[in-house]
Protein backbone atom coordinates (compact mmCIF):
# COMPACT_ATOMS: atom_id res chain seq x y z
CA UNK A 1 0.00 0.00 0.00
CA UNK A 2 3.08 2.03 0.77
CA UNK A 3 4.22 2.30 -2.71
CA UNK A 4 0.58 3.20 -4.38
CA UNK A 5 0.43 6.57 -5.82
CA UNK A 6 -1.87 9.37 -4.85
CA UNK A 7 -4.92 8.82 -6.85
CA UNK A 8 -5.22 12.74 -7.75
CA UNK A 9 -1.30 12.08 -8.70
CA UNK A 10 -2.45 9.47 -10.92
CA UNK A 11 -5.01 11.46 -12.95
CA UNK A 12 -3.32 14.77 -12.73
CA UNK A 13 -5.91 16.57 -10.67
CA UNK A 14 -6.32 18.62 -7.49
CA UNK A 15 -8.32 17.28 -4.76
CA UNK A 16 -10.97 20.47 -5.74
CA UNK A 17 -11.69 18.90 -9.48
CA UNK A 18 -15.39 18.34 -10.00
CA UNK A 19 -16.69 15.49 -11.49
CA UNK A 20 -16.44 16.56 -15.12
CA UNK A 21 -12.90 17.25 -14.58
CA UNK A 22 -12.31 13.64 -13.08
CA UNK A 23 -14.09 11.86 -15.71
CA UNK A 24 -12.24 13.78 -18.58
CA UNK A 25 -8.34 13.40 -17.04
CA UNK A 26 -9.59 9.45 -16.99
CA UNK A 27 -10.48 9.32 -20.17
CA UNK A 28 -7.62 11.09 -21.94
CA UNK A 29 -5.07 9.29 -20.02
CA UNK A 30 -7.38 5.77 -20.58
CA UNK A 31 -6.81 6.73 -24.51
CA UNK A 32 -3.59 7.46 -23.92
CA UNK A 33 -2.33 4.39 -22.63
CA UNK A 34 -4.92 1.49 -23.44
CA UNK A 35 -1.95 -1.63 -24.07
CA UNK A 36 -3.94 -1.92 -27.53
CA UNK A 37 -2.57 1.67 -28.48
CA UNK A 38 0.08 2.27 -26.45
CA UNK A 39 2.75 -0.96 -26.92
CA UNK A 40 5.37 0.84 -24.18
CA UNK A 41 6.71 -2.05 -21.61
CA UNK A 42 4.85 0.34 -18.66
CA UNK A 43 1.26 1.25 -20.82
CA UNK A 44 -0.41 -1.98 -19.13
CA UNK A 45 0.51 -1.17 -15.50
CA UNK A 46 0.23 2.94 -15.79
CA UNK A 47 -3.61 1.84 -17.47
CA UNK A 48 -4.58 -0.45 -14.46
CA UNK A 49 -3.73 2.17 -12.08
CA UNK A 50 -5.43 5.00 -14.20
CA UNK A 51 -8.82 2.83 -14.25
CA UNK A 52 -8.18 2.32 -10.27
CA UNK A 53 -8.32 6.04 -9.46
CA UNK A 54 -10.54 6.32 -11.33
CA UNK A 55 -13.08 3.83 -10.00
CA UNK A 56 -12.54 5.70 -6.37
CA UNK A 57 -12.60 9.35 -7.34
CA UNK A 58 -15.99 8.57 -9.72
CA UNK A 59 -17.70 7.46 -7.13
CA UNK A 60 -18.57 9.85 -4.64
CA UNK A 61 -18.95 7.31 -1.17
CA UNK A 62 -15.48 6.16 -1.93
CA UNK A 63 -14.12 9.41 -2.66
CA UNK A 64 -15.04 10.54 0.91
CA UNK A 65 -13.45 7.72 2.47
CA UNK A 66 -10.19 8.22 0.24
CA UNK A 67 -9.84 11.71 1.17
CA UNK A 68 -10.13 11.56 4.71
CA UNK A 69 -7.92 8.09 5.04
CA UNK A 70 -6.07 7.38 1.92
CA UNK A 71 -5.44 4.28 0.65
CA UNK A 72 -6.21 2.60 4.13
CA UNK A 73 -9.75 3.63 3.73
CA UNK A 74 -9.77 1.54 0.49
CA UNK A 75 -10.13 -1.78 1.75
CA UNK A 76 -12.93 -2.30 2.88
CA UNK A 77 -14.42 -1.83 -0.24
CA UNK A 78 -12.35 -3.94 -2.29
CA UNK A 79 -10.82 -2.18 -4.89
CA UNK A 80 -10.60 -3.84 -7.52
CA UNK A 81 -8.45 -1.83 -10.60
CA UNK A 82 -7.88 -3.30 -13.72
CA UNK A 83 -8.51 -7.00 -12.41
CA UNK A 84 -12.30 -6.36 -12.76
CA UNK A 85 -12.58 -4.76 -15.90
CA UNK A 86 -14.03 -1.46 -16.58
CA UNK A 87 -16.01 -2.12 -13.73
CA UNK A 88 -15.74 1.53 -12.59
CA UNK A 89 -17.03 2.99 -16.17
CA UNK A 90 -19.59 4.51 -17.70
CA UNK A 91 -19.95 2.54 -21.06
CA UNK A 92 -21.17 5.11 -22.84
CA UNK A 93 -17.40 6.65 -22.04
CA UNK A 94 -15.75 2.89 -22.88
CA UNK A 95 -17.43 2.84 -25.86
CA UNK A 96 -15.74 6.67 -26.95
CA UNK A 97 -12.69 5.04 -25.70
CA UNK A 98 -12.38 2.14 -27.96
CA UNK A 99 -13.80 4.26 -31.07
CA UNK A 100 -11.27 6.69 -30.68
CA UNK A 101 -8.54 4.27 -31.37
CA UNK A 102 -10.57 1.39 -33.44
CA UNK A 103 -11.58 4.28 -36.02
CA UNK A 104 -14.96 1.61 -35.70
CA UNK A 105 -12.88 -0.80 -37.67
CA UNK A 106 -13.84 -4.76 -37.88
CA UNK A 107 -15.18 -6.43 -34.50
CA UNK A 108 -15.79 -3.20 -33.04
CA UNK A 109 -18.36 -1.58 -35.48
CA UNK A 110 -20.76 -4.06 -34.22
CA UNK A 111 -20.70 -3.60 -30.86
CA UNK A 112 -22.84 -1.55 -28.87
CA UNK A 113 -21.89 -0.21 -25.82
CA UNK A 114 -24.74 0.57 -23.20
CA UNK A 115 -27.04 1.09 -26.56
CA UNK A 116 -27.60 4.53 -25.58
CA UNK A 117 -24.50 6.22 -27.59
CA UNK A 118 -26.85 7.95 -30.51
CA UNK A 119 -29.49 8.99 -27.91
CA UNK A 120 -26.59 10.68 -25.49
CA UNK A 121 -25.07 12.48 -28.57
CA UNK A 122 -28.70 13.78 -29.86
CA UNK A 123 -30.17 14.57 -25.95
CA UNK A 124 -29.53 17.56 -23.79
CA UNK A 125 -25.59 18.20 -23.12
CA UNK A 126 -24.28 20.48 -20.51
CA UNK A 127 -21.92 23.01 -21.53
CA UNK A 128 -18.25 22.94 -20.06
CA UNK A 129 -16.89 24.85 -17.09
CA UNK A 130 -15.41 28.04 -17.12
CA UNK A 131 -12.79 29.19 -14.65
CA UNK A 132 -11.84 32.82 -13.79
CA UNK A 133 -9.71 34.18 -10.73
CA UNK A 134 -10.47 37.32 -8.21
CA UNK A 135 -8.35 38.85 -5.67
CA UNK A 136 -9.83 40.18 -2.19
CA UNK A 137 -8.06 42.04 0.42
CA UNK A 138 -7.43 40.10 3.97
CA UNK A 139 -9.99 41.13 6.20
CA UNK A 140 -12.73 40.60 3.05
CA UNK A 141 -11.40 36.68 3.33
CA UNK A 142 -12.20 37.21 7.34
CA UNK A 143 -15.67 38.51 7.14
CA UNK A 144 -16.66 37.64 4.23
CA UNK A 145 -18.07 39.96 1.45
CA UNK A 146 -20.29 40.14 -1.71
CA UNK A 147 -18.48 41.50 -5.19
CA UNK A 148 -20.26 42.62 -8.41
CA UNK A 149 -18.32 40.94 -11.28
CA UNK A 150 -19.72 41.63 -14.92
CA UNK A 151 -19.61 38.48 -17.42
CA UNK A 152 -20.73 38.04 -20.74
CA UNK A 153 -22.64 34.61 -20.86
CA UNK A 154 -24.54 33.04 -23.49
CA UNK A 155 -27.94 32.20 -22.37
CA UNK A 156 -30.71 29.71 -24.04
CA UNK A 157 -33.63 31.33 -25.85
CA UNK A 158 -36.88 32.03 -23.73
CA UNK A 159 -38.67 31.91 -26.85
CA UNK A 160 -37.50 28.62 -28.78
CA UNK A 161 -35.81 26.91 -25.54
CA UNK A 162 -32.53 26.66 -27.07
CA UNK A 163 -33.69 24.63 -30.21
CA UNK A 164 -33.00 27.26 -32.59
CA UNK A 165 -36.84 26.81 -34.36
CA UNK A 166 -39.68 29.26 -34.48
CA UNK A 167 -42.18 26.64 -33.11
CA UNK A 168 -42.08 23.25 -32.51
CA UNK A 169 -43.69 22.20 -36.08
CA UNK A 170 -40.92 23.34 -37.83
CA UNK A 171 -38.24 20.83 -36.38
CA UNK A 172 -37.99 17.34 -37.99
CA UNK A 173 -35.71 14.43 -38.50
CA UNK A 174 -32.41 15.18 -40.22
CA UNK A 175 -33.11 13.65 -43.46
CA UNK A 176 -29.36 12.74 -43.83
CA UNK A 177 -28.32 10.87 -40.79
CA UNK A 178 -31.92 9.96 -40.05
CA UNK A 179 -32.25 11.20 -36.69
CA UNK A 180 -28.78 9.58 -34.96
CA UNK A 181 -26.85 12.45 -35.20
CA UNK A 182 -24.08 10.12 -37.16
CA UNK A 183 -23.27 9.22 -40.51
CA UNK A 184 -21.12 6.20 -41.14
CA UNK A 185 -18.97 5.87 -44.29
CA UNK A 186 -17.47 2.75 -45.38
CA UNK A 187 -14.21 2.54 -47.05
CA UNK A 188 -11.89 -1.01 -48.81
CA UNK A 189 -8.78 -1.23 -47.39
CA UNK A 190 -6.04 -4.00 -47.54
CA UNK A 191 -7.60 -5.21 -44.80
CA UNK A 192 -11.05 -5.19 -45.79
CA UNK A 193 -13.81 -3.08 -45.45
CA UNK A 194 -13.68 -0.16 -42.73
CA UNK A 195 -16.39 1.57 -41.65
CA UNK A 196 -15.96 5.09 -39.70
CA UNK A 197 -18.34 6.98 -37.86
CA UNK A 198 -18.36 11.08 -38.06
CA UNK A 199 -20.71 13.74 -36.82
CA UNK A 200 -23.21 14.73 -39.49
CA UNK A 201 -22.42 17.49 -41.74
CA UNK A 202 -26.01 18.69 -42.02
CA UNK A 203 -27.49 18.88 -38.37
CA UNK A 204 -23.94 19.05 -36.07
CA UNK A 205 -25.39 15.86 -34.29
CA UNK A 206 -28.13 17.20 -33.25
CA UNK A 207 -30.45 14.23 -35.21
CA UNK A 208 -32.83 17.57 -36.20
CA UNK A 209 -33.09 19.61 -39.38
CA UNK A 210 -34.73 23.02 -38.78
CA UNK A 211 -37.14 24.27 -41.49
CA UNK A 212 -38.07 27.59 -40.09
CA UNK A 213 -35.16 29.34 -37.62
CA UNK A 214 -36.62 31.11 -34.25
CA UNK A 215 -36.79 34.90 -34.73
CA UNK A 216 -35.26 35.87 -31.26
CA UNK A 217 -31.91 33.96 -31.54
CA UNK A 218 -31.77 33.50 -35.17
CA UNK A 219 -31.89 29.91 -34.86
CA UNK A 220 -28.85 29.73 -32.74
CA UNK A 221 -30.71 28.55 -29.68
CA UNK A 222 -29.24 31.27 -27.10
CA UNK A 223 -28.46 34.72 -26.82
CA UNK A 224 -25.51 36.28 -25.59
CA UNK A 225 -25.72 39.06 -22.89
CA UNK A 226 -23.65 40.88 -20.66
CA UNK A 227 -24.48 40.12 -17.03
CA UNK A 228 -24.31 41.80 -14.01
CA UNK A 229 -23.47 39.56 -10.84
CA UNK A 230 -22.97 39.37 -7.15
CA UNK A 231 -20.59 36.78 -5.56
CA UNK A 232 -20.93 36.00 -2.34
CA UNK A 233 -17.67 35.09 -0.99
CA UNK A 234 -17.98 33.15 2.16
CA UNK A 235 -16.35 34.55 5.71
CA UNK A 236 -12.70 32.19 6.30
CA UNK A 237 -12.15 31.39 2.50
CA UNK A 238 -8.20 31.30 1.91
CA UNK A 239 -6.71 31.50 -1.15
CA UNK A 240 -7.04 28.66 -3.78
CA UNK A 241 -10.57 28.12 -2.49
CA UNK A 242 -13.11 28.55 -5.74
CA UNK A 243 -16.77 29.86 -5.56
CA UNK A 244 -19.15 28.20 -8.06
CA UNK A 245 -21.60 30.47 -10.00
CA UNK A 246 -24.16 27.52 -11.44
CA UNK A 247 -25.33 28.08 -14.93
CA UNK A 248 -22.49 30.86 -15.61
CA UNK A 249 -20.38 28.61 -17.99
CA UNK A 250 -20.32 27.47 -21.26
CA UNK A 251 -23.51 26.97 -23.30
CA UNK A 252 -24.62 23.34 -23.39
CA UNK A 253 -25.85 21.53 -26.74
CA UNK A 254 -29.25 20.49 -28.46
CA UNK A 255 -30.86 22.24 -25.18
CA UNK A 256 -28.61 21.53 -22.72
CA UNK A 257 -27.77 23.36 -19.59
CA UNK A 258 -25.23 26.07 -19.07
CA UNK A 259 -21.62 25.02 -17.09
CA UNK A 260 -21.17 26.52 -14.07
CA UNK A 261 -18.56 29.20 -13.58
CA UNK A 262 -15.61 28.57 -10.99
CA UNK A 263 -14.05 31.48 -9.34
CA UNK A 264 -10.27 30.95 -7.54
CA UNK A 265 -10.22 33.25 -5.02
CA UNK A 266 -7.08 35.12 -4.24
CA UNK A 267 -6.52 36.40 -1.09
CA UNK A 268 -4.45 40.10 -0.93
CA UNK A 269 -1.73 40.06 1.68
CA UNK A 270 -2.12 42.50 4.99
CA UNK A 271 0.62 44.41 6.45
CA UNK A 272 0.37 43.37 9.75
CA UNK A 273 -1.63 39.74 10.05
CA UNK A 274 -0.89 36.80 8.33
CA UNK A 275 -2.77 33.81 8.29
CA UNK A 276 -2.08 29.74 9.75
CA UNK A 277 -4.61 28.20 9.08
CA UNK A 278 -7.68 29.48 10.54
CA UNK A 279 -5.33 31.32 13.10
CA UNK A 280 -3.95 35.00 12.58
CA UNK A 281 -0.91 36.14 13.59
CA UNK A 282 0.27 39.54 14.59
CA UNK A 283 3.59 41.15 16.09
CA UNK A 284 3.62 44.11 18.03
CA UNK A 285 6.28 45.97 19.27
CA UNK A 286 6.51 46.92 23.32
CA UNK A 287 9.72 48.88 25.00
CA UNK A 288 12.07 47.34 27.34
CA UNK A 289 10.57 49.20 30.23
CA UNK A 290 6.60 47.18 29.43
CA UNK A 291 8.44 44.10 29.05
CA UNK A 292 9.81 44.12 32.44
CA UNK A 293 7.43 45.35 34.78
CA UNK A 294 4.27 44.03 32.68
CA UNK A 295 1.53 46.60 30.43
CA UNK A 296 -1.48 46.86 28.90
CA UNK A 297 -2.26 47.22 25.49
CA UNK A 298 -4.79 47.61 23.07
CA UNK A 299 -4.41 45.37 20.09
CA UNK A 300 -5.45 45.40 16.46
CA UNK A 301 -7.30 42.64 15.21
CA UNK A 302 -9.70 41.53 12.73
CA UNK A 303 -12.75 42.64 14.59
CA UNK A 304 -11.52 45.90 16.15
CA UNK A 305 -8.61 46.74 19.06
CA UNK A 306 -8.88 43.90 21.80
CA UNK A 307 -7.12 44.76 25.35
CA UNK A 308 -4.43 42.64 26.14
CA UNK A 309 -2.08 42.24 29.13
CA UNK A 310 1.42 42.06 28.65
CA UNK A 311 2.85 40.31 32.12
CA UNK A 312 5.94 41.31 33.92
CA UNK A 313 8.79 39.58 32.65
CA UNK A 314 7.79 39.22 28.93
CA UNK A 315 10.79 37.53 26.60
CA UNK A 316 11.15 38.40 22.82
CA UNK A 317 9.32 36.63 20.70
CA UNK A 318 6.88 35.43 23.28
CA UNK A 319 3.43 34.35 21.69
CA UNK A 320 0.53 35.78 23.65
CA UNK A 321 -3.22 34.40 22.99
CA UNK A 322 -6.26 36.26 22.12
CA UNK A 323 -9.11 33.32 21.63
CA UNK A 324 -11.55 33.62 19.35
CA UNK A 325 -10.16 36.29 17.30
CA UNK A 326 -8.81 34.23 14.65
CA UNK A 327 -10.52 32.84 11.15
CA UNK A 328 -14.21 31.40 11.02
CA UNK A 329 -13.61 27.61 9.64
CA UNK A 330 -16.07 27.44 6.09
CA UNK A 331 -16.99 23.90 7.40
CA UNK A 332 -17.08 23.23 11.10
CA UNK A 333 -17.70 26.99 11.54
CA UNK A 334 -15.02 27.27 14.62
CA UNK A 335 -13.38 30.45 15.09
CA UNK A 336 -9.55 30.17 15.41
CA UNK A 337 -7.49 32.51 17.26
CA UNK A 338 -5.21 35.42 16.89
CA UNK A 339 -1.90 35.13 18.61
CA UNK A 340 0.44 38.04 19.36
CA UNK A 341 3.98 37.99 19.09
CA UNK A 342 6.06 40.74 21.19
CA UNK A 343 8.84 42.29 20.10
CA UNK A 344 10.69 44.20 22.53
CA UNK A 345 12.45 47.01 20.88
CA UNK A 346 15.56 48.75 22.40
CA UNK A 347 15.91 52.37 22.27
CA UNK A 348 18.92 53.87 20.07
CA UNK A 349 18.97 56.87 21.81
CA UNK A 350 18.36 58.22 25.11
CA UNK A 351 17.79 61.90 26.62
CA UNK A 352 19.88 62.44 29.36
CA UNK A 353 17.29 61.70 32.24
CA UNK A 354 17.28 58.44 30.98
CA UNK A 355 20.51 57.60 30.66
CA UNK A 356 20.73 58.49 34.61
CA UNK A 357 18.40 56.43 35.23
CA UNK A 358 19.89 53.32 33.08
CA UNK A 359 23.91 54.16 34.75
CA UNK A 360 21.82 53.59 38.33
CA UNK A 361 19.63 50.29 37.70
CA UNK A 362 23.01 49.15 36.23
CA UNK A 363 25.43 50.11 39.34
CA UNK A 364 22.46 48.70 41.68
CA UNK A 365 23.20 44.64 39.98
CA UNK A 366 25.64 43.05 41.50
CA UNK A 367 25.95 40.99 39.28
CA UNK A 368 25.13 41.34 35.16
CA UNK A 369 23.10 39.23 33.01
CA UNK A 370 26.85 38.60 30.85
CA UNK A 371 28.42 37.48 34.00
CA UNK A 372 26.15 34.85 34.88
CA UNK A 373 26.66 33.42 31.36
CA UNK A 374 30.04 33.33 31.80
CA UNK A 375 29.83 31.31 35.14
CA UNK A 376 28.09 28.61 33.56
CA UNK A 377 30.92 27.87 31.31
CA UNK A 378 33.40 27.49 34.82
Amino acid sequence: MADKRDYYDVLGISKSASEDEIKKAYRKLAKQYHPDVNKAPDAEAKFKEINEAYEVLSDPQKKATYDQYGHAGMDGFGSSGFSSGFSGMNMDDLGDIFSSFMGGMGGFSGFNFGGSSSSRRNGPIKGDNRYMSMDIDFLDAVHGVDKLVNLNVDKKCTHCDGTGAASKSDIETCPTCRGSGRVVRQSRTPFGVVQQQSVCPDCHGSGKHVKKICPYCHGEGYNSIKEQVEVSIPAGINSGQQVRLSGYGDRGENGGPNGDLYIEIRVKPHKYFTRDGNNIHISVPISSVDATLGTTVDVPTAYGDVELTIPAGTQPGQLLRLKGYGIKDLRTKNVGDQYVEVQIEIPKKLTREEKELYEKLSNRKKESVFEKFKKSFK
